[in-house]
């Protein structure tokens, strides 16, 4: 399994991150006892003037390996579910 990247991208005293990020770290310590390797990019608003222009209004935003998985709140099953799926890789279809 490759190690899944995820990206919150919010700003400081925004209650949502700060649930947001409580959400991911719960369910990255669960896959990871499971042998699913994670790894948290934070990036803030304020510090970027296009990812504040991008994403002022929707904020937390949550990416999955660069793919939008949730904004505002964070589902702990669904995103484990993504984590899983994403850790498993894309799957090859052979043609017959």
């Amino acid at each position: 399994m490759t190690t899944v990247q995820l990206t919150l991208i919010g700003k400081p005293g925004c209650h949502l991150c700060d649930d947001a990020r409580g959400v991911i770290a719960a369910v990255c310590e669960e896959l990871g006892q499971r042998g699913i390797r994670t790894e948290l990019t934070e990036l803030d608003i304020l510090q970027d003037e296009e990812l504040a222009r991008r994403h002022a209004e929707e904020i937390p935003v949550v990416r999955i390996n660069g793919r939008r998985h949730a904004i505002w709140r964070v589902d702990p099953a669904r995103l484990a579910a993504a984590v899983e799926k994403a850790a498993r890789g894309p799957r090859l279809f052979s043609r017959t």
